[in-house]
């Protein structure tokens, strides 16, 4: 969507990155539009003993900061982004990576989903009850803005949301820091009310029976940290230094969102505030402390009710945007490690993600039809996975502190952080799967379970290929040793044929296409131009010059080819090209070359399985048909040659071509 963006610039990353504030927007959003429904969910928990309000807010703003530094340990750790995903692949095995990262696709789709939801049921309570029918059509519709949003390009989806962004803020610091002043004088006779209510509280329910209860609502308000991972997961994105970047950003997040949340608990106990129908936790206190949607009390009262709740209703919409960004990026690290289709990790000409959006798009999309946009059923599996990714994520840095350990560091800090950490979020993830597992939370744990054995097929494949590919590599890597040495090439002849050779990599695959023209085409073909296109993929917002290290590792590569065209008594040249569309760009490279000599025709090899299977086509890109079709609108002859690849095909000695 929209015009190309040049990768070659040297600025470009800069250009597209985002600096902390904007990663803020990007990726704070998920957490901070979680107060909309965390703090209230534990809050209603509590029932009549709502003076725990006091600790249960000190306990959730102690956990949003333990987390939240935890995750920029991390960060220092894991500079090149994978957040859950690379930790739990890196310090415990591949194993706990694809479970951590399938735990945290579905949680990103359901991000998504819970997002939409959860902000449409607040328009929607700001209009009349005659359009709720058309709510959740309208919810779709806004799934697809978002899809189309991001496909434009990731900054500028960012950027459209800092208004929406900020006036969340604005609005919820009035509310909050209104409501805290306006029951400051009344806080001694608050806070004996209180006292007293503990003392009966404790006599009634008993130690362990408060505790209960105080933990109870504590892990039923998993909700609100929800979103924390996302700037670790998404580092890739943050504009340089990275590392110092994704650390402010992870401040701004865990500051906004402790004081949200923990502000928000604070203001539902000194408001006394109780769940009304049809109205959020939010929505009445709001109603309370500023004459709300009725006239009277202060003047601008209920303008300011109904601009804070529309506020939070539309950063709901915001918070969607973190599943855009961190689902495709975990997409791209599975991919590269050969859990996911290759192509995820592919990028546009905008530089998205474009088969990651894709995906998440349309499995938030499946969701929200599954569910009806309930809130209520999503966010039963939402906080599972969340959990769940936390829990690995600490686990495997308590492992590298004991590493660090033996070595003879002393990383005290760092296994307080981690090991209270784990304690935190595996208790949160126990509680949560006992209290939610039959009401739905099941669900999560099947769709969880069923994505994990599809990268687990999908890695058994690529494994089994990658294996083959080894094998032909083997019986072709002394070929060239077999070609006789003979006199100097003859002049390149513009006025011959020439044969332009598609290759990706130097091995087993590129010489059975040079020796298969050679061998099919003896007197043909006086001249070879071997052609390669360099992919630009996700890795370029890793840092470093890739593009300066494809460019020269290609160059290398396609060296060695002409070397072996010598050998074989043919003048040869190079032509590459750097891209992100492999088949858009090898199609321009050889209509440049074919300019350039028009008595050429060009060859491409296909893998051809010995058993082929359906899902062969869906995880190898049938790049050589693809390019063959856009060529023949230009007039260019192309041949493709298959590739068998089975176990153990021996290669003859006569196959090798004599001068």
């Amino acid at each position: 969507m929209g015009p190309a963006r040049d990768f070659k610039d040297p600025s470009l990353r800069h250009k597209v990155a985002l600096m902390a504030f904007l990663a803020w927007v990007g990726l704070g959003g998920d957490g901070l539009s979680s107060s909309a429904y965390g703090p209230e969910e534990s809050y209603r928990v509590l029932g009549t003993h709502s003076y725990l309000g006091i600790f249960l807010a000190v306990a959730t703003a102690a956990t949003v900061f333990i987390i939240s530094y935890a995750y920029s340990r991390i960060i220092e750790h894991f500079p090149t982004g994978g957040g859950g995903y690379l930790v739990a692949t890196k310090l415990l095995g591949k194993p706990a990576g694809v479970l951590s990262g399938s735990a945290l696709l579905v949680d990103y789709a359901l991000t998504i989903t819970t997002s939409i939801a959860g902000g449409g049921d607040a328009v929607f309570s700001l209009l009349p009850l005659s359009w709720q029918p058309y709510k959740l059509t309208a919810e779709f519709v806004t799934v697809v803005i978002l899809i189309v949003m991001n496909l434009r390009g990731l900054r500028e989806s960012v950027t459209v949301l800092i208004p929406i962004f900020l006036l969340f803020i604005v609005t919820h610091v009035l509310l909050i820091g209104g409501g805290i002043l306006r029951y400051a004088p009344h806080l001694p006779a608050v806070a004996h009310a209180y006292q007293t209510d503990f003392r009966d509280g404790l006599a009634t329910l008993g130690v362990v029976g408060m505790l209960g209860l105080f933990l109870r609502a504590y892990s039923m308000g998993a909700g609100t940290y929800t979103g924390i991972e996302a700037v670790s997961n998404g580092l890739g994105i943050l504009r340089e230094p990275k590392v110092a970047t994704g650390k402010r950003t992870m401040l701004y997040m865990a500051c906004s969102l402790a004081f949200t949340a923990g502000g928000l608990l604070i203001c539902y106990m000194l408001a006394d505030v109780r769940p009304t129908e049809g109205r959020t936790l939010n929505a009445v206190l709001a109603n309370a402390l500023a004459g709300g949607f009725r006239p009277g009390g202060w003047p601008l009262g209920p303008i300011f009710a109904w601009v804070t709740i529309a506020s939070e209703a539309v950063l709901l919409f915001v918070a969607a945007q973190t599943g855009f960004i961190g689902g495709p990026s975990i997409m791209a690290n599975m991919a590269a490690d050969g859990w996911f289709p290759r192509r995820f990790a592919a990028l546009s000409d905008r530089l998205t993600n474009q088969n990651g959006i894709l995906l998440m798009g349309a499995a938030a999309l499946a969701t929200l039809w599954y569910t009806g946009g309930s809130v209520s059923a999503l966010l039963v599996m939402y906080s599972i996975n969340v959990f769940l990714t936390f829990s690995l994520s600490q686990l495997g840095m308590l492992r590298l502190c004991k590493d660090a350990l033996r070595r003879g560091a002393r990383p005290l800090r760092d296994l307080t952080v981690h090991g209270v950490g784990f304690c935190l979020c595996v208790s949160i993830l126990g509680v949560m799967l006992y209290e939610k597992f039959r009401e739905g939370g099941w669900m999560t744990v099947v769709i969880t379970s069923a994505l994990i054995a599809v990268c687990v097929a999908i890695h058994r494949h690529y494994r089994g290929v990658g294996r083959m590919v080894a094998d032909f590599d083997n019986q072709f890597a002394k070929l060239p040793d077999m070609l006789r040495g003979g006199p100097p090439p003859p002049v390149w002849d513009d006025q011959k044929p020439t044969a332009i050779v598609l290759v990706g990599s130097y091995g087993g695959l590129g010489l059975h296409m040079l020796f298969a023209v050679l061998r099919l085409f003896p007197q043909t073909f006086h001249n070879l131009v071997f052609a390669s296109v360099g992919a630009i993929d996700s890795q370029f917002f890793k840092g470093g010059d890739q593009i300066k290290a494809v460019t020269s590792s290609t160059e290398q590569m396609l060296e060695k080819y002409v070397a072996i065209a010598a050998k074989a008594g043919k003048p040869a040249q190079t032509a590459s090209r750097m891209g992100t569309d492999v088949v858009e760009t090898a199609s321009e490279l050889c209509l440049e070359v074919f300019k350039q000599h028009p008595q050429s025709v060009v060859f491409a090899g296909t893998l051809v399985f010995d058993k082929p299977r359906w899902w062969d086509r869906f995880l190898h890109n049938e790049t050589a048909y693809a390019i063959q079709r856009r060529l023949k609108f230009g007039g260019v002859p192309m041949i493709i040659l298959p590739v068998v690849l089975r176990v153990a095909s021996p290669v003859k000695h006569e196959d090798v071509p004599r001068n």
